[in-house]
C-alpha cells in the first residue's frame, strides 16, 4: 500500500511540497523569521547555532502526482528534510552560503531590483570570494534557499537569462508596447525573457492548432525559416537545448491561454532528447521545490523508433555516449516514464546508437516541415 501510495493517484497533493510565488514584502517577511529564529537560539540560556533545515532534493524524496482526469503527471518533493550545519565540517561551507545568498537577496529585494543567477555570481564573487568560486556553488545555494524560505527563485529577486525563442501563429503584446506578430520575426524568433512577471502579463492571440515544442535551435531556425507554420497552423517554441524556466513559464503560460491546443514535442532520438521531453513534461527535480510548478502535457511527435526504422539511413546513425548511457540509466529507474517511453529508451540502449533530427534532411530540407505534417495528420504521437 506503500508504494501505491507513493506512486499513484492515490497519493494527496498535501503531502507534496512546493514553492511559493510571493510579494517581495512577504519574502523579506519569511527572511527576517528566518533571521530571529536563528538569533534566539544564539541568545537563549542554552546557546546554540540552529541547523538549517531544507527540503531534501534527492531523487528519493521525489514522488509522481498523476491526475484523476487528466493524462497529466508531474514530479514533486515530499516532506523529507536534510540539514546543513556550522558544526559538521561536510556542510559548514555550505551553510554559510546559504546565509550570504539570503543577505544578498534581502538586499535585492529591499532595492527593488532583479538580478540573473550570472550577476549574483560574479557579485558573490567580489563579495565572499572564500565561499563562492564557481557559479555551480551560487546554483546550488540558491536552491538551498528555495528549499529554506519556501520561495520561487523569481520572488527572491533571481531571475532567469533569456534564452529561449517562439515564432509561428502568435500575436504577443507586452504592457504599454505594440503588439508583435511572431510570423515576421524570420528564423531568429521572438526572445523569450527571463522576467516571469512580462511573460506572465502577455496578452496572447492565436489562430494556431498546435504547438511544437523543438529540442535544437538549428531545427527552429530550419523550420521558422521554411515558414512551416504557414502549412502547420502552429506555433514553434524552442529552449536550445536543455529547458531555461523562462521557455518553460511561456509554454505553461500558453497551454493555460489555448487548453485546446495539443502540445507536441521534436527531438533526437537519444537519451538525452528524452530527458528534455520529459523536462518540459513532468517537471525537473534540478528545479527543487519549482520541480512542478511549469509542467506541460507534451506528446512526444518525434523522432521515435519507427522513424529510424524507416526513414534514417543507417550510416547516419551515431554510436551512443558514456553521457547517453549515463542519462538512459537513470531515465529507466525512474517511476516518472509512461510504458511507451520506457519501450522507446530500451530500443536505444539495446541498439547502441542515437539519431539526431537532421538526420532526416538525408530526404531533402524541405522534408522536415513534411514529416511533421504528416505525424500530426496521422495523430502518430505518444
Amino acid at each position: 500500500m506503500g508504494d501505491l501510495l507513493k506512486s499513484s493517484i492515490f497519493f494527496s497533493d498535501q503531502h507534496l511540497c512546493h514553492a511559493d510565488i510571493l510579494p517581495p514584502c512577504e519574502v523579506r517577511a519569511r527572511i527576517e523569521v528566518a533571521i530571529l529564529n536563528f538569533l534566539k537560539h544564539l541568545y537563549s540560556t542554552d546557546p546554540a547555532i540552529s541547523d538549517l533545515p531544507l527540503i531534501s532534493r534527492k531523487v528519493s524524496n521525489s514522488r509522481v502526482s498523476r491526475g484523476l482526469l487528466t493524462e497529466s503527471s508531474r514530479i514533486f518533493l515530499s516532506h523529507s528534510f536534510c540539514t546543513k550545519s556550522l558544526m559538521n565540517e561536510n556542510t559548514a561551507s555550505s551553510f554559510i552560503r546559504v546565509w550570504k545568498v539570503m543577505e544578498m537577496c534581502y538586499q535585492i529585494l529591499v532595492q527593488e531590483k532583479k538580478v540573473t543567477q550570472r550577476e549574483l555570481f560574479y557579485k558573490l564573487l567580489c563579495d565572499s570570494p572564500k565561499y563562492f568560486t564557481s557559479q555551480s556553488q551560487v546554483n546550488r545555494s540558491i536552491q538551498d534557499l528555495v528549499a529554506l524560505i519556501r520561495c520561487s527563485r523569481y520572488s527572491l529577486g533571481i531571475v532567469a537569462s533569456s534564452r529561449g525563442a517562439v515564432a509561428g501563429r502568435l500575436l504577443l503584446q507586452e504592457p504599454q508596447q505594440e503588439v508583435f506578430d511572431c510570423s515576421t520575426c524570420g528564423s531568429s524568433g521572438y526572445s523569450i525573457s527571463g522576467d516571469l512577471s512580462l511573460l506572465e502579463n502577455l496578452v496572447m492571440k492565436s489562430d494556431a492548432r498546435y504547438i511544437i515544442v523543438v529540442e535544437k535551435h538549428a531545427i527552429f531556425q530550419r523550420l521558422a525559416e521554411d515558414r512551416a507554420f504557414n502549412q502547420i497552423p502552429c506555433i514553434l517554441i524552442t529552449a536550445k537545448g536543455y529547458p531555461d524556466i523562462g521557455t518553460r513559464f511561456l509554454l505553461h503560460r500558453m497551454s493555460r491561454e489555448f487548453p485546446g491546443m495539443p502540445i507536441l514535442g521534436l527531438v533526437d532520438w537519444n537519451p538525452a532528447g528524452l530527458a528534455i521531453l520529459c523536462t518540459f513534461k513532468f517537471g525537473s527535480i534540478a528545479m527543487g521545490l519549482e520541480a512542478y510548478r511549469y509542467a506541460c502535457n507534451v506528446k512526444w511527435l518525434g523522432l521515435r523508433k519507427d522513424d529510424i526504422e524507416e526513414l534514417i539511413p543507417e550510416d547516419s546513425l551515431i554510436p551512443l555516449k558514456p553521457r547517453d548511457h549515463q542519462i538512459g540509466k537513470s531515465l529507466a529507474s525512474s517511476e516518472i516514464l509512461q510504458d511507451n517511453y520506457k519501450e522507446e529508451l530500451a530500443a536505444m540502449i539495446q541498439t547502441g546508437y542515437r539519431a539526431e533530427i537532421e538526420a532526416l534532411y538525408f530526404h531533402g530540407f524541405d522534408f522536415l516541415a513534411m514529416y511533421i505534417g504528416k505525424k500530426i495528420v496521422q495523430a502518430n504521437y505518444i
